[in-house]
């Protein structure tokens, strides 16, 4: 593919997320210099995929590494979004979204074992460590070591069985944002009123 393409198709890319963040909370970000669609397309990615780490951000957007950390650098001192450390990575939100338990749970939900718990969970609250490693195919050590670590988190309480902290805002997560997770979470989604609970 020749060069002109490939930058062509970059911009197009980055046009497209910035169109999203236009109708966000990024639509002050609008400026006439050169870096405009990086930024605006950076911007309006965050908007749609809210946790995203730094190297899913840059290949998904297409961007150079040197391009990604200038254009991120230049929003947060902005203020048009902000990060967090989430172990080995760095994620990264749109400014003033979100409460400190939803980031935690978003940078979760952006990992899939962690994601297929908490959506079969929702499923079946009374989930085994057995039933959730048949559910999402992998070990029941693999369970182990995950619930250990969502209940560091704040996210998963192991006192009686596995119970979901939040379990409606961890809900309301994955399906306002199920088109950045995965398809499972996107036919989760269009289930998921069956999981809400009127009595409660």
């Amino acid at each position: 593919m020749a060069e002109r393409e490939v930058d062509e198709q970059k911009r197009s890319t980055l046009r497209q997320f910035a169109a999203l963040g236009a109708v966000g909370p990024f639509t002050h970000l609008a400026t006439d210099d050169n870096d405009n669609d990086a930024r605006n397309g950076i911007a309006g990615y965050l908007a749609t995929t809210p946790g995203a780490h730094f190297s899913k951000l840059r290949d998904d957007l297409d961007l150079g590494t040197g391009e990604t950390q200038h254009h991120l650098r230049r929003l947060q001192n902005d203020g048009a979004i902000e990060s967090r450390r989430d172990g080995d990575y760095r994620r990264y939100f749109p400014a003033n979204e979100f409460e400190e338990f939803e980031q935690v749970a978003l940078g979760y939900l952006r990992r899939e074992t962690p994601r297929g718990m908490v959506r079969a969970l929702l499923t079946d609250p009374d989930a085994t460590a057995s039933g959730l490693a048949s559910e999402i195919g992998v070990s029941r050590p693999t369970v182990s070591k995950h619930a250990a670590d969502l209940e560091r988190a704040g996210l998963l309480s192991r006192a009686d069985g596995y119970a979901l902290v939040r379990p409606e805002l961890l809900l309301t997560l994955l399906v306002r944002y199920a088109d950045s997770f995965d398809a499972a979470t996107v036919r989760f989604a269009g289930e998921a009123d069956k999981l809400i609970r009127l009595d409660r």
